[in-house]
């Protein structure tokens, strides 16, 4: 397949830009020009032939993208919340897999050791996740537990300086890759701890999921432990509870909020300059009534979910985002995302369906990162529990 040329152009429609400090700016260009040279060029073919582009690993530890919010003595990049949005959201306008692959890496695997580790675990494995030396996964949904994570099934019990885990996790972003996996399982009293599994674990294995029409440039797997002896210097010390990995679901939804909107942001500017340049009827279709209504919701959804996520950033930046808060910004930033690819391939016609354009691409991707880390339905159950006190989850 031939290379496809990158000509996106973000849309700015209220000048948010002139929120953004010029260090923002010049880390999101800094993505977005990588994105535009590294991803863009060579994703429709990693995508078409369900491949995980393995080099791009390191890239992206190079550039930053691991764990941006993490403490430079740690490797990280000691940058806001607003950065680590911008970086997601240029990343998933490459491709929603490849800010997968990052938001995984920085807020499923680094946050937890960083917040949760002790100082040795810290050192061991958090410059090597921020360099891209090491890749790493989050184990917490399984096979029969996905929105109720609570019901987990994946135990450990004690046998003296190591534990015995067994179970098994499934919809594993990274897991064929991944050096390292943070696994969330239930000790001998019932009560959910965070343990790092290394690969070469005997009775570790990470079997690659296959036919998926969503996601195909990201590789995706199952966590399967049979008697894994974990060194319980590998337990994460300080968290124990449900507290722990939701904690990190808040921080990589944070991060999906940003980045669905880049989706968003790819599939405006291709329908909007497609819809110059087609011509039927004797004149663009972008003339036609029917086309400039599209434009205009894309463009006007895009905006109002620009403002949430900037505040959302602010307020994360000053320690006062609420988990429910997060929610909202990522159930809004996936609908209107999966609903802008929706219009803007029926714009393109059937050119849309086709590896030239990125937008079935979004599409399909999109159908996944409305599912996962909280599906939309769940998020709404959120938000209705926040604003009336009444939970209907029981």
């Amino acid at each position: 397949m031939a290379a496809r040329t990158d000509l996106f152009q973000s849309p700015d429609y209220y000048q948010l830009d002139d929120l953004l400090t010029e260090e923002h700016k010049m880390i999101r260009d800094a993505v977005r020009n990588y994105v535009k040279k590294e991803i863009s060029p060579i994703i429709e073919e990693y995508a078409q032939n369900a491949a995980f582009p393995e080099h791009i690993v390191a890239q992206l530890g190079q550039l930053g993208c691991f764990g941006p919010t993490i403490p430079t003595e740690y490797g990280g990049g000691g940058l806001d919340y607003i950065s680590y949005g911008l970086m997601m959201q240029e990343l998933e306008r490459g491709d929603s897999g490849v800010r997968s692959t990052a938001s995984v890496q920085g807020s499923l695997v680094m946050f937890p050791i960083y917040a949760y580790g002790n100082e040795e675990q810290r050192k061991k494995y958090l410059p090597k996740l921020a360099s891209g030396e090491w890749l790493g996964c989050f184990g917490l949904t399984e096979p029969n537990f996905g929105s109720n994570p609570a019901g987990m099934l994946t135990h450990f019990t004690d046998a003296g300086d190591h534990v015995i885990l067994n179970g098994a996790k499934m919809w594993i972003s990274n897991a064929p890759f991944a050096d390292v996996a943070v696994v969330w399982a239930k000790n001998d009293n019932g009560e959910i701890q965070g343990l790092i599994v290394e690969r070469g674990m005997e009775g570790f294995s990470t079997p690659t999921t296959h036919g998926k029409w969503s996601l195909r440039a990201s590789a995706t797997g199952e966590l399967v432990f049979h008697d894994v002896k974990v060194p319980k210097t590998n337990i994460l010390p300080n968290i124990k509870g449900l507290k722990g990995p939701l904690s990190c679901l808040t921080k990589a939804r944070y991060g999906i909020a940003w980045g669905a909107l880049g989706a968003a942001m790819d599939c405006y500017d291709t329908a909007l300059r497609y819809s110059q340049e087609r011509v039927q009827f004797g004149k663009p279709i972008g003339a036609f009534q029917l086309q400039q209504k599209k434009l205009a919701e894309m463009i006007t959804e895009i905006t109002k979910a620009q403002l949430l996520v900037w505040r959302l950033g602010v307020l994360m930046n000053e320690g006062k985002a609420t988990p429910a808060q997060v929610s909202m910004a990522k159930r809004n930033s996936c609908e209107i995302a999966t609903q802008i690819a929706r219009d803007a391939r029926q714009m393109l016609g059937g050119m849309g369906i086709t590896g030239e354009y990125s937008v079935m691409r979004h599409m399909m991707n999109l159908e996944s990162v409305i599912t996962y880390e909280g599906t939309h339905d769940i998020h709404l159950l959120i938000t209705g529990m926040d604003v009336t006190g009444f939970n209907a989850f029981n």
